[in-house]
Formats: structure tokens, C-alpha cells, sequence
């Protein structure tokens, strides 16, 4: 897994371009993500323990987390939120494979549960771009590369 700083920065940068050239959608969404990042530290076992059995904690984040972007491609006229909402479900599943299996190990559950955290936050960017692009098309502008 890339260390913590990296995904950190991302989120970060994305969240901010969200803002700064998004609609309510990439805003909504990359608010969503930073505020599941911020509260996981709050609830996530101890390192010793840690992905060894349920992580109930993540497993009640990344169900809001699936609620929250449900909502969104339910209400959006574009399409990537159909994607943010079909990884997240990938995710969430992780948490029900554990439950079924508990000799899963833990590296493959932690995998699972946070690999898609990163395309997640780059179909955000990639929606916001798009919105950035489209408006600039109907504004008959030059589009800026951020």
C-alpha cells in the first residue's frame, strides 16, 4: 500500500479542485471521502489487531460512505457517480467476505477495504475536470489545464 502521506495529499487535492471547479455532486462526494478519512482514524483497531477480525468501525463508515454516493448517482445527470457508488459497493463487500470468512487474511481484507479509495478519488477529479470542461465548452472559453 502507498504510505499514508501520499493518499493524504490526494485526498486533500482533490477535495480541493472539487471546490474550487466542481458542482455540488464533486463537492458533495470529496466531502464525503474526506470526512470518512478523518473519522476512520477515530475508529479503526489498534495496529496489533487490526483487519484480523470485522472491523465494525469501517464496516458502519463505508456503509454511509455507499449511502452517501447511492444518493448522489440516484440524483445526478452524470455518470461517474455510478462508478464512485459501484467501487464503494466493492468496498463495503470487503467487510461481508470477513464476516463469512475469518481466516481471510488480513493483509487481502485490508487490501480490499482501502484499494479502492484511490480510483474512487480519481473518478472524482475526472468528473470534476469534465463539469470544468463542459462549462468552459458552453462558455465558448479556452478550458485551463487545472
Amino acid at each position: 500500500m502507498l504510505p499514508k502521506q501520499l493518499f493524504w495529499a490526494i485526498l486533500l487535492l482533490i477535495w480541493v479542485y472539487a471546490y474550487w471547479r466542481g458542482r455540488r455532486d464533486e463537492r458533495f462526494a470529496a466531502s464525503v471521502c474526506l470526512l470518512a478519512s478523518v473519522i476512520t482514524h477515530f475508529v479503526i483497531s489498534p495496529i496489533a489487531v487490526r483487519y484480523k477480525g470485522v472491523e465494525t468501525g469501517l464496516l458502519l463508515i463505508d456503509a454511509a460512505v455507499l449511502i452517501a454516493f447511492i444518493a448522489i448517482a440516484l440524483r445526478s445527470e452524470r455518470f461517474w457517480p455510478l462508478w464512485v457508488a459501484g467501487l464503494q459497493l466493492t468496498t463495503s463487500m470487503s467487510h461481508f467476505l470477513k464476516a463469512l470468512d475469518f481466516t481471510l487474511m488480513p493483509r487481502a481484507y485490508a487490501a480490499a477495504a482501502v484499494f479502492w479509495s484511490y480510483p474512487i478519488l480519481f473518478i472524482i477529479a475526472f468528473g470534476t475536470w469534465r463539469h470544468q470542461r463542459r462549462e468552459h465548452r458552453e462558455l465558448g472559453t479556452a478550458v485551463p489545464i487545472i
